[in-house]
């Protein structure tokens, strides 16, 4: 109850506020792994060999013979950006507390919510043991994997805090869930085909760690065409809305994950064709990131949340705390 009185007399939380913390996690969960490639594509992935403790008895950087000064920093740099994801994933559940303190009702707010600081310390966790492995190809591959639940439910994070947390309603019904189902399916095949590409790979983090053995063209070939495979789910979507009459904001969703995927999908075959140079890794990272951002977004345009209407913003900030 002491506790439940403290968060009542924090400042109600305007759909501004509420947004712009959603949209803080929706970026701070994507830019994370994309540091995590900056870092993998300089070489700076045991520039802090340790952990947590960035070298033995310090937990900053300092002068080693075997570690570059720059890699140390740049390792550094992404294990305190940490502190910033667990910052946002912290006012994130504050936020969606106080919410839920004046509508009780707004339990499924809270549970998304509270899967923001809680996948930022299994992230850490994998984290530190991607460390303690010194690299090894398969946990860099789960480190990456770990982080896309969370792109996907902070996206779903965005959306509930803009609804009134009443029961969804598919708008294309059981058969276009389905639809959805299987590519998200497909996607998080490409997404897990894609760390093994990277897994055998040029870029380890540190030129000394452990790779897969295994053709790169094959692995690049089958990642590919798990792509294909994405696409032709997504254009059989396509084709259902156009017979259930989607709605428009059902279609722009739809367009959107067509027109990244497609960017994405060129992307990565100039990245191969030019030898994967570091920068384009980077922007591969990124990619994979908006597509699955876009698929969410999809999921999400899929589903009737009733939007919030009343009360308004000034109404909750006039009514007294709890």
């Amino acid at each position: 109850m002491q506790f439940s009185s403290l968060i009542g007399r924090l400042p109600y939380p305007t759909r501004a506020v509420q947004r712009t913390v959603a949209i803080a996690a929706v970026i701070a969960q994507a830019g994370i792994g994309v540091t995590g490639s900056v870092v993998r594509v300089t070489g700076s992935g045991l520039g802090c060999p340790t952990w947590p403790e960035c070298v033995q008895g310090s937990m900053l950087p300092v002068d080693h013979p075997e570690y570059h000064a720059l890699n140390q920093w740049i390792e550094f740099s992404n294990r305190m950006l940490t502190g910033v994801v667990i910052a946002v994933a912290a006012l994130c559940l504050i936020t969606a507390w106080r919410v839920a303190h004046e509508h009780p009702e707004r339990k499924r707010l809270v549970k998304l919510a509270w899967t923001m600081p809680g996948g930022v310390v299994l992230q850490a966790v994998v984290g530190g043991i991607t460390v303690l492995a010194k690299l090894e190809w398969w946990t860099v591959a789960i480190h990456f994997l770990a982080s896309t639940p969370l792109i996907w439910l902070a996206v779903l994070l965005l959306r509930e805090f803009a609804s009134d947390g009443q029961p969804v309603r598919w708008r294309a019904g059981d058969t276009g869930r389905t639809f959805l189902v299987v590519l998200i399916a497909s996607m998080w095949t490409v997404l897990i085909a894609g760390t093994v590409v990277t897994g055998a790979g040029p870029h380890g983090g540190d030129p000394k760690t452990h790779r897969l053995d295994a053709p790169v063209g094959t692995l690049a070939t089958v990642h590919g065409a798990l792509l294909v495979c994405y696409l032709i789910v997504l254009a059989c979507y396509g084709l259902y809305l156009f017979r259930a009459g989607a709605t428009p904001k059902l279609w722009r969703a739809y367009v959107t994950v067509w027109v990244i995927a497609l960017a994405q999908g060129a992307l990565g075959s100039v990245q191969y064709g030019l030898g994967v140079p570091e920068a384009l890794v980077s922007l591969h990272v990124l990619g994979s990131a908006l597509v699955l951002i876009a698929t969410a977004n999809l999921w999400c345009a899929a589903r009737d949340q009733h939007r919030l209407t009343a009360p308004s913003d000034t109404e909750h900030e006039l009514t007294p705390a709890g």
